[in-house]
């Protein structure tokens, strides 16, 4: 192993579960942290801490300046850059590599060229994997926008070219709709990742969304199956699952070969998360965008595999070959993810940071939480409100579910408002429980009703 000392370039849950898998390979820890940061469950973790900057996350984790010097100066060999901020910034991991550091994951011409996301169409078409029609590549305006509409008929989707995370994205029904989204659509794209490049696609109502789990060394490419992201809100997911229970096996074995064709046709470097739009009614699946990157909801894959994600990119970043073959790789029961985030559900989703007055984490078999939280915890107010993830198994979905509307109720984090009542209610709904939902399924109906109880207040 070439790694001898990490520098974990992120913060809550994950970079707690960077720290975890680094010490089972026997590497020392040294996390970032801004001033807002020191009394995060990683920085009482890892062998070191290193502040990175003030509160602001443009002057900390978003500062490539701040985190290289930081890496250096603590004598580290490779940079975990985990999911969100630098992780898939090629100028990140390409300074990283220049400075004689170890970037854990792709190669930035990778990171750049996926990155992109209408540069990742055109790589993925020729590759042979099916795309959503859309737009040849970035749009030069809003003219050339009617135009392309036009050609590959309404709604459409505007996407922005380097996003992710459901942010820059627009859907017009019509011309009128298109002229009215497109600038702000661009303003929010350049605001998120500095970039308002933006792209269109043909916009799919009552699509699932499923994804591809895959690894690579730079030379062989594995996948550990898929994964199901349908609920969502707003695009941003809350409710992850693995296997999909919409597809067929067949479509699942043509899905996931599509996923390693195309990361094996750019010579692809650690875990990477292939994303896909499958249309249940005509049975076909399109393309939409990798992230080159570990994923929030990858414990899911974890626990269906029984693999470790997270250590095995740290080994492939250390130069060992992908220590498992495809035929080595198996699928056993079913497992759940929901995001828990400091936010009310009553208010519109409002975040709530606050102190954590007490913790009860649920326990049992099949049953995992990770999470950034200890008891007297002020989470606070400058960061993305996800603060843990409830994960669970059982040999079946039917099972998995009963498992997490128990696990839900024993979960206990006072002292703030959470999402977890919504989720218990989600995994009580008939709908759910009978996978009969799609990407706009919870913006097509009411939310539950939760008292305060239910929501921490």
């Amino acid at each position: 192993m070439a790694i001898a000392k990490l520098f974990v370039a992120n913060r809550g849950e994950i970079a707690v579960r960077i720290i975890r898998a680094a010490r089972e390979l026997g590497i020392a820890t040294v996390q970032a942290v801004s001033a807002a940061d020191r009394d995060m469950l990683a920085a009482h973790l890892a062998d070191e801490i290193a502040e990175v900057g003030p509160a602001h996350a443009s002057k900390s984790y978003l500062s490539v300046d701040a985190m290289l010097k930081a890496a250096l100066a603590s004598g580290c060999d490779a940079v975990h850059p985990g999911y969100g901020f630098l992780s898939e910034n090629a100028g990140f991991a390409e300074a990283v590599e220049t400075a004689g550091l170890i970037f854990v994951g792709p190669k930035a011409e990778t990171i750049r060229a996926m990155g992109d996301k209408a540069k990742a169409r055109e790589i993925a078409q020729a590759a042979g994997v099916p795309v959503v029609p859309g737009s040849a590549g970035v749009i030069a305006g809003i003219d050339d926008a009617i135009n392309e509409a036009e050609r590959i008929g309404y709604p459409v989707m505007i996407k922005a070219a380097a996003g992710g995370g459901g942010r820059g994205i627009r859907v017009a029904a019509d011309a009128d709709e298109l002229r009215s989204q497109f600038g702000p659509a661009s303003a929010e794209a350049k605001a998120a990742f500095g970039d308002g490049g933006l792209y269109l696609e043909r916009f799919i109502a009552r699509a699932r969304h499923v994804e591809v789990q895959v690894m690579g060394d730079g030379t062989d490419v594995v996948h550990f199956f898929e994964r199901e992201c349908s609920l969502q809100r707003r695009r941003q997911k809350i409710w992850e699952e693995a296997p999909a229970a919409c597809l067929s096996p067949e479509t699942r074995e043509a899905l996931c070969r599509s996923a390693v064709e195309l990361a094996q046709s750019v010579n692809y470097r650690g875990a990477g998360t292939l994303e896909y739009l499958y249309d249940e009614t005509r049975g076909d699946f399109h393309f939409i965008e990798m992230n080159t990157r570990i994923q929030v909801e990858h414990p899911v894959t974890e626990m269906i595999t029984g693999f470790d994600l997270v250590r095995e990119m740290i080994r492939v970043a250390g130069g060992a070959p992908l220590s498992v073959r495809q035929d080595e790789i198996a699928m056993r029961g079913h497992a759940i993810e929901v995001r828990i985030n400091a936010e009310d559900p009553t208010l519109d989703f409002r975040p709530c940071p606050g102190t954590v007055t007490a913790l009860r984490i649920p326990g049992g078999m099949g049953v995992r939480f990770d999470t950034m939280l200890h008891a007297g915890y002020a989470v606070p107010p400058f960061y993305d409100s996800l603060i843990g993830k409830l994960i669970v198994w059982d040999d079946t979905r039917e099972g998995a579910i009963a498992r997490l509307d128990r696990a839900l109720g024993e979960l206990r984090i006072e002292g703030i408002a959470t999402t977890a009542g919504l989720h218990q209610a989600l995994a009580r709904d008939a709908d759910v429980q009978a996978g009969r939902f799609h990407t706009r399924w919870l913006e097509e109906r009411p939310l539950p009703t939760l008292t305060d109880t239910e929501t921490g207040r």
